[in-house]
């Protein structure tokens, strides 16, 4: 069995408002820990053949200047890259951005830090970060498997067990206190934002928190 609390524990959240040059974004931020080398955790988010592996498929031109396509997910251009350590890319539109930051913590020790921004018109609110922030979640909790080979099977299915659909009612919920307690967002946006979440990340589970 995963050990879903610790994976949950493990992953360090924040959301922020915050001006822009073309107005004001709703940032989601992420950061976690993995045991291995930074080359095997950037070879691991970006070579094809290994993100199939523990994510789901993906094609494009995966260069600086190029695009790329996650089966039956979001795409988008790749705005900057720079090996081992930093890309950048448009992810489902032009406005909604996503970075990826790694940074050598000892000899064999990664930290992996994400931001996912959008425009405010889009999130609405920070509650906006309960649509897209379980679903990091469960992309750093599935890069962790990989790297740590405690998961070898079908990525895309196992969101849809009872462990995976588990994990992300407590993610959701993960999300919610930050969300209140950020200031970005009233409680009835938050109380709004969870119903919607666990509808698209875990629909065969209870909404309401368990003891």
């Amino acid at each position: 069995m995963m050990d879903i609390a610790g994976h949950l524990k493990a992953i360090h959240r924040e959301v922020s408002r915050l001006p822009s040059t073309s107005g004001e974004t709703v940032a989601v931020r992420l950061r976690r820990s993995y045991d291995a080398e930074v080359a095997d955790v950037w070879d691991a988010i970006t070579d094809p053949a290994r993100i199939a592996r523990w994510l789901m498929p993906i094609s494009g031109d995966l260069r600086l200047g190029g695009t790329f396509q996650l089966e039956g997910n979001a795409g988008g251009d790749i705005l900057e890259c720079s090996p081992p350590s930093a890309f950048k890319v448009t992810f489902g539109g032009p406005t909604s951005i996503v970075s990826v930051r790694l940074l050598e913590d000892g000899p064999d020790t990664t930290v992996l830090e994400l931001e996912h921004t959008v425009p405010i018109e889009i999130a609405g609110s920070g509650a906006g970060s309960l649509y897209v922030g379980p679903g990091w979640d469960g992309v750093v909790m599935a890069l962790a498997r990989h790297l740590h080979n405690e998961f070898d099977g079908d990525p895309l299915a196992f969101g849809a067990t009872a462990e995976g659909q588990e994990f992300s009612r407590q993610s959701v919920h993960a999300w919610a206190a930050v969300a209140r307690e950020s200031g970005t967002a009233t409680e009835a946006e938050v109380d709004a934002a969870v119903e919607a979440a666990m509808g698209q990340f875990a629909p065969d589970t209870p909404t309401t928190p368990r003891g």
